[in-house]
């Protein structure tokens, strides 16, 4: 069933791609593996994806030991700073940097490290109170108060927007995304990155968020069915 529901997704990845006039290859399909065993995680690896995202740290931590290296993972959900030593030393990148105060704590520890960290700054772009980011009008100012934690290569942006019964009201969000990304490395931030990094879209809306710009998605139930309870 994974295989055949990856299949799936990046025949719909491809056809969004050239609705809009994009290329697949500028898109990567992150695989929303929370709550599943990592059995599920290996059956998907076989089916030749490599990317994974995960929302719990230590879920996380568990499951890096039980898998092959070149897995890699995302780190997608709001993430506590006491924590940012297991997502330093676990992750390739980190999706939901909102705040100084964890960006400080992750490069702190990747200094001890001795690596880098590719990261995205979360940005509430709906400004719903039920969800994690910066506030759209002060994401430059983050970025700016970022520049310093050399360990930290700030690759672009990601958001989770206010959920809508019908997906085609989600558009408006990420296409605010896309402008804001315009905007900010219009004024200088991003400076030397080709392709700005907009993660948005999940399971019900990513068609609509690669026509907006999306260059990663987080796709979960999708590809592995309902969660475990």
């Amino acid at each position: 069933m994974i295989s055949t529901n990856l299949l799936k997704i990046q025949e719909q990845i491809q056809l969004a791609a050239r609705n809009s006039g994009r290329s697949a290859a500028e898109i990567k399909l992150v695989a929303v593996s929370k709550k599943f065993p990592h059995t599920a995680i290996l059956s998907a690896y076989k089916a030749g994806q490599q990317l994974f995202g995960e929302n719990y740290i230590q879920e996380l931590q568990q499951k890096r030991k039980e898998l092959p290296e070149n897995i890699r993972f995302h780190f997608i959900g709001h993430l506590q700073t006491n924590k940012a030593k297991i997502a330093a030393e676990s992750c390739s990148m980190i999706e939901t940097v909102d705040r100084v105060k964890l960006a400080t704590a992750l490069n702190k520890h990747l200094e001890k490290l001795d690596k880098n960290l590719d990261i995205l700054v979360q940005v509430n772009i709906g400004q719903d109170s039920n969800k994690s980011g910066v506030a759209p009008d002060r994401a430059a100012e983050l970025l700016e108060d970022l520049q310093p934690l050399s360990r930290l290569r700030i690759k672009g942006l990601m958001t989770i927007p206010p959920y809508e019964a019908s997906p085609e009201k989600t558009r408006p969000h990420f296409k605010n995304l896309r402008v804001l990304a315009d905007k900010l490395s219009a004024i200088g931030f991003f400076a030397g990155i080709e392709n700005i990094e907009l993660s948005m879209g999940m399971s019900g809306d990513f068609p609509i968020a690669i026509e907006e710009g999306a260059t990663i998605v987080r796709v979960g139930t999708a590809i592995f069915g309902n969660r475990p309870v």
